[in-house]
């Protein structure tokens, strides 16, 4: 009888490790293993996982994966940060290398790490399409972006320590969707989506569905290498708003990032740093189609358009219509009062 391939998700109590497992649980041949600092969660939607309490940082990690027979990792371990810490860069970065050490000692060759196409970095001088072999010039001060480039600097000199190692780096673009909670999905659910006057850059998304099924189909296919991941096709910013009922608020850009230096939560209000939404980054396909053999089931213009910012953005926009139109009263009526009262006084 053959054996089953064995498959660790690390942070598989977080939403991708959960929906990866529930992914790869409908696989013939497959067994699923999670680890995970958490206690063990209650998940009766995985009754064929094998749950392991344990931080990536632990010196007997290795002793856990040859326990478990591990074949190949998907590595999702990751908290996101808006702001570079020691605590975020521990977890993130260090959990990461001490993990691929461990895969080293314990003969776990195959892993797939998830990233974003954020690690390019937004610029004037953005080809049209950035290849996968571009230079990673992403944000430094937005911690996630940080944190991103930084595994995949260590991805890339990994071989040094294990020459057999195959490793998948999945560049995703924007992710939306209707149960997702990224920095995409939180800025379309905002009041209203800061808009730099006279910037108006193309973007990619992706639909959530597609991005388990790409982490998926990259931890059962053996292709290593470094690829975007998105669906096409781009579009302007403005006509991604306007698919997803979001409202923009325009701002003059020296204003807007005059004001990003003085309250840091506006970044809460954009998907990524004001850059992002100043400059291209739009990330070239071709290797995902014809190398990886992934193509997205969910076009860029579906998913926007599935994506459910929901009833609440109707509401608003018809509060907003309401609100002016009261406003539009309440200035006649002080107009009206300023002419009577100018009336009184020259006694007319």
């Amino acid at each position: 009888m053959t054996e089953p391939q064995v498959i660790l998700i690390t942070g598989v109590t977080g939403y991708w490790g959960r929906r990866l497992a529930q992914r790869l649980l409908t696989e013939p041949g497959v067994r699923v293993v999670g680890i995970d600092r958490e206690p063990p969660p209650a998940m009766p939607s995985l009754p064929g996982i094998t749950y392991i309490q344990n931080d990536l940082r632990q010196p007997n990690l290795a002793d856990t994966l040859t326990a478990a027979r591990v074949d190949a990792v998907c590595h999702l371990n990751f908290r996101p940060s808006q702001t570079h810490t020691e605590a975020a860069f521990d977890f993130n970065v260090m959990g990461t290398i001490n993990l691929f050490g461990a895969c080293a000692q314990a003969g776990v060759h195959k892993i797939v790490v998830k990233s974003s196409a954020a690690v390019y970095g937004a610029h004037h001088d953005n080809p049209a399409f950035l290849r996968e072999t571009h230079p990673l010039r992403g944000s430094r001060q937005f911690g996630t972006v940080r944190y991103q480039m930084e595994i995949e600097h260590f991805c890339r000199k990994f071989h040094h320590t294990d020459p057999a190692a195959r490793i998948t780096v999945l560049r995703f673009a924007n992710i939306v969707g209707p149960t997702a909670d990224t920095p995409m999905t939180r800025f379309l659910h905002e009041a209203g989506a800061p808009v730099l006057l006279g910037f108006d850059p193309l973007l990619q998304f992706i639909h959530e569905d597609d991005v388990v099924e790409a982490l998926a189909h990259a931890v059962l296919a053996d292709v290593a290498g470094v690829f975007n991941v998105a669906a096409p096709p781009p579009m302007p910013l403005t006509r991604a708003l306007a698919l997803a009922q979001k409202i923009p608020v325009v701002l003059p850009h020296a204003l807007a990032y005059w004001v990003a230096t003085l309250a840091p939560d506006l970044e809460r209000y954009a998907p990524l740093p004001l850059d992002y939404v100043r400059y291209r980054w739009v990330a070239d396909t071709e290797q995902m189609s014809e190398v990886l053999g992934f193509t997205p089931t969910i076009m860029a213009d579906e998913a926007l358009r599935a994506f459910d910012a929901g009833s609440g953005h109707r509401l608003l926009a018809a509060g907003i219509k309401q609100a002016i139109a009261q406003g539009e009263q309440v200035r006649q009526w002080l107009e009206k009062y300023r002419r009577n009262g100018r009336q009184e006084e020259s006694g007319e």
